[in-house]
C-alpha cells in the first residue's frame, strides 16, 4: 500500500483528468466500429479510473460516472 499527500489544488486537478479519461472511455464504448476484446479492455481501464476517482471525489460525482450494467452499455 502507498501513502500519497496531496493539497486541494492537485486533488481537483486529479479529479478532472480521471473525468476526462473516463468520458473519453465512455464515448468511445458507444461506437460501433471498435471490436469487442478493444471495449473489454476500454472497460476494465475504466473500472481502474473509477477506483481511483472514487478516493478523490465526493460521492455525488461518483454517482454521475458510476456504471450501472446492461443500461449503460450498448448492446454489440
Amino acid at each position: 500500500m502507498f501513502g500519497l499527500l496531496i493539497n486541494d489544488k492537485e486533488v481537483k486537478e486529479i479529479e478532472y483528468l480521471i473525468k476526462r479519461e473516463m468520458d473519453e472511455i465512455l464515448f468511445d464504448l458507444r461506437d460501433d466500429r471498435i471490436e469487442h476484446i478493444v471495449k473489454r479492455a476500454m472497460e476494465e481501464r475504466y473500472k481502474i479510473l473509477f477506483t481511483l476517482f472514487r478516493r478523490v471525489a465526493s460521492p455525488r460525482e461518483c454517482l454521475v460516472y458510476m456504471r450501472k450494467g446492461k443500461r449503460d452499455r450498448k448492446k454489440g
